[in-house]
């Protein structure tokens, strides 16, 4: 935990985006992984079933971290559960102008305003097709969206697009409705405009032989009542489940400056600040939820304690992201061993 702490002071004094992309070389080399181990003794018990699937571990990596599928062996060799690769869209595009990531250090937190920066559907169906799984025991997910280009009343066809490309190499898809950083993008979590995109991804879906299970993420800035219109959809169409929550839009609470917080400009807040709101979300989703609704928790876990109490709320999954980034990969194995602790108990 010392070391890592010494490599993040030193890696946060470069900007987070470089930082990104250079943490990824670094951990290429061949004792990285002896020095941040992601995996304990014992933990094969930890695997599970979820929506037909088997999880070798209930701990993901959500999206936006491997968005074009270059590193899913090495993230994979760290322990993680499933890995969400994404958002992709059908057109490659570049996303917001740069800078569009920020750290609020003394928040745990980062801001950004990526804009689905991607290779695009082909060519990274085509990486995945050239992914070897054979000894891979990591489960992929495709987390699917629209151009920004693509105007909100043809957002349908970019969903089915990159639905179609990726099917026969991911595990399972995420659609993704819920990103602050595309312009319109969250009107497509209104009733109507919602149930339309659904129908049609799940309609694609099962004309496949196997279908495969569809989750959507939703955002956490919602209110109950969308909430409730939400469930109704996702019960109605009969997708797999939801994924709660993405990023927000609020900076309610936050320990950093105020100055500090407005020269990162706009963007979603990830990190502690959504750790309540994103359990509060879960639990409303459990207690409203038909019980076969498969709920994967994300936003705001930092530490190990919190997977468990997510864990323990109904989540039947939990995604990390900006903890992986403040904690490091040992957050992993300290997730483990709590919970192989609390399934011995």
């Amino acid at each position: 935990m010392l070391l890592y702490r010494i490599v993040r002071f030193f890696l946060f004094l470069l900007p987070p985006e470089k930082v990104h992309y250079l943490t990824m070389k670094l951990l290429k080399w061949p004792l990285a992984t002896r020095i941040f181990p992601g995996t304990v003794a014992g933990e094969k018990t930890l695997g599970k079933q979820v929506a037909g699937l088997w999880f070798p571990n209930p701990i993901g990596l959500a999206a936006g971290f491997d968005k074009n599928a270059r590193w899913i062996p090495l993230l994979a060799q760290l322990g993680f559960g499933h890995i969400e690769i994404g958002t992709v869209t059908p057109k490659p595009q570049d996303g917001n102008p740069k800078p569009r990531l920020f750290r609020l250090p003394k928040d745990h937190a980062l801001i950004n305003r990526m804009g689905f920066n991607n290779d695009g559907a082909d060519v990274i169906a085509e990486r995945l097709s050239q992914l070897d799984r054979s000894n891979l025991k990591v489960l992929i997910g495709g987390n699917i969206g629209k151009n920004k280009v693509t105007p909100n009343e043809e957002a349908t066809s970019d969903y089915l697009y990159c639905f179609g490309k990726l099917f026969d190499h991911v595990d399972y898809f995420v659609v993704n409705v819920s990103s602050p950083n595309t312009p319109g993008l969250r009107e497509l979590q209104e009733k109507e405009s919602l149930a339309q995109l659904l129908h049609a991804v799940q309609a694609a879906n099962l004309l496949k032989p196997a279908p495969k299970p569809v989750f959507l993420k939703i955002a956490p800035d919602l209110t109950y009542e969308q909430i409730d219109e939400i469930i109704g959809i996702v019960t109605e169409v009969g997708i797999t489940g939801i994924i709660a929550t993405n990023t927000t839009l609020s900076r309610d609470g936050l320990k950093s400056h105020v100055e500090e917080v407005e020269k990162c400009g706009a963007g979603g807040l990830s990190g502690a600040p959504l750790s309540q709101v994103s359990q509060g979300i879960l639990w409303y989703l459990k207690s409203k939820c038909p019980k076969d609704m498969v709920l994967i928790s994300s936003g705001g876990l930092m530490h190990a304690h919190q997977t468990q109490k997510r864990l323990d709320a109904g989540a039947d999954l939990v995604q990390l992201y900006t903890g992986f980034i403040y904690e490091g990969p040992l957050l992993l194995r300290r997730i483990k061993k709590l919970l192989l602790t609390g399934a011995k108990n």
